[in-house]
């Protein structure tokens, strides 16, 4: 097939997801296209599975010539694509038994408001401030990256500086508002990611982004550029916000761990960390979140690193807008959005949601 014929078709299998509300394509070998809705799998009707060779004539099509010498050499490559019918997406192509194949996230090409997306107020708190470490958390596939560009926007119309966001890659493109944007994706603007979070402070920013603190460097260079004045946000992988600050702290050496623990407990603002949720019609994802306050004694706590006090501080912290996991899971069940057995499931603590919930009426359970 000529590369117009498949850059055709791929925006045409672009533009029928979208439609449908997926957010994520999967090209494998000897399979239709496989869709992500509503975090379940499914296949798309009315496509024939891909060969071997149509897949890698489709990566052809679509990646530019340094992008396939990337692909050849590193065997996985992760990049933005744009589309004038079908907007932005990912494209993470990689090798399979030697073939290659494709996972494509959907991006949205809007910004919601904060009550479409489910996210608690602490998610506006960032425009208050103009320095410390805000972090978003949760596993993959939870919205981290939206309700990083939510944070990013807001920031945008009311603040007048500069942001600088290091993304790999870079998904929802930000024009300029009141703030200049500049948006550094790996692989495209600069080598690295460690690379360019060495010299970020150059670009004289006012609030830096970090797609993902993934190693002890990024984690290094956001406690540093929190310190320094700046205010920093970025995504990290954990599983609750109680984990965070002990998953910051145990990346380092134990010999250096004290001063981390102290780094930490000065910078800190708020941890919200989040999971997507199915509902019970499976017409969408509900958002479940957990948020911590680095209040008083909560710095207390990170310094001392008692972590697993940081619990009872959440729990008795609810004025100030921290809450448990099991608290949003518990308010969703009740409102009939999700099943018992999805909140159970997602839970940090089963057996504290279950006590949540031992008052919840029989009849709520059937529904």
């Amino acid at each position: 097939m000529a590369e117009e014929a498949l850059v055709k078709r791929f925006e045409e299998l672009l533009a029928g997801a979208k439609n449908l509300g997926v957010s994520d394509i999967h090209l494998l070998a000897d399979l239709p296209p496989m869709l992500r809705l509503n975090g379940e799998m499914r296949h798309l009707s009315g496509w024939e599975p891909f060969g071997v060779d149509y897949l890698k004539a489709l990566s052809e099509a679509i990646l530019s010539p340094e992008q396939l010498v990337r692909l050849e050499r590193e065997r996985e490559i992760s990049v933005s694509h744009a589309s004038p019918r079908c907007g932005r997406h990912r494209i993470s192509a990689y090798h399979r038994m030697g073939a290659r194949e494709m996972a494509i996230r959907i991006v949205q090409t809007e910004i919601q408001n904060r009550e479409a997306l489910g996210l608690p107020p602490i998610a506006d708190e960032a425009v208050s401030h103009t320095s410390g470490l805000m972090l978003i958390t949760g596993p993959t596939g939870s919205g981290k990256t939206t309700t990083l560009n939510y944070m990013i926007d807001a920031i945008n119309k009311s603040l007048n500086g500069k942001i600088v966001t290091i993304e790999d890659p870079v998904e929802f493109a930000h024009r300029h508002q009141r703030c200049i944007v500049t948006q550094i994706e790996v692989g495209t603007d600069t080598p690295s990611f460690s690379g360019f979070l060495r010299s970020v402070l150059r670009l004289d920013p006012d609030v830096i982004v970090i797609g993902e603190m993934r190693d002890l460097e990024s984690i290094s260079t956001a406690l540093t550029g929190a310190e320094t004045g700046h205010l920093v946000m970025a995504t990290l992988h954990t599983p609750s916000a109680i984990g965070t600050a002990e998953r910051i702290v145990n990346v380092f050496p134990g010999e250096q761990q004290a001063q981390i623990a102290v780094q930490t407990a000065s910078t800190l603002l708020a941890v919200l960390s989040q999971r997507l949720i199915p509902t019970i019609d499976k017409q969408r994802r509900a958002l479940a979140t957990e948020v911590l306050i680095a209040n008083s004694a909560a710095r207390h706590v990170i310094r001392e690193r008692t972590f697993f006090r940081l619990n009872d501080i959440i729990m008795t912290g609810s004025k100030q807008g921290t809450h448990l996991l099991e608290t949003s899971l518990a308010e969703l069940y009740r409102s009939g959005v999700i099943t018992l057995a999805n909140a159970l499931a997602n839970a940090n603590n089963p057996d504290h949601l279950s006590s949540l919930l031992k008052d919840t009426p029989p009849a709520m359970e059937a529904y």
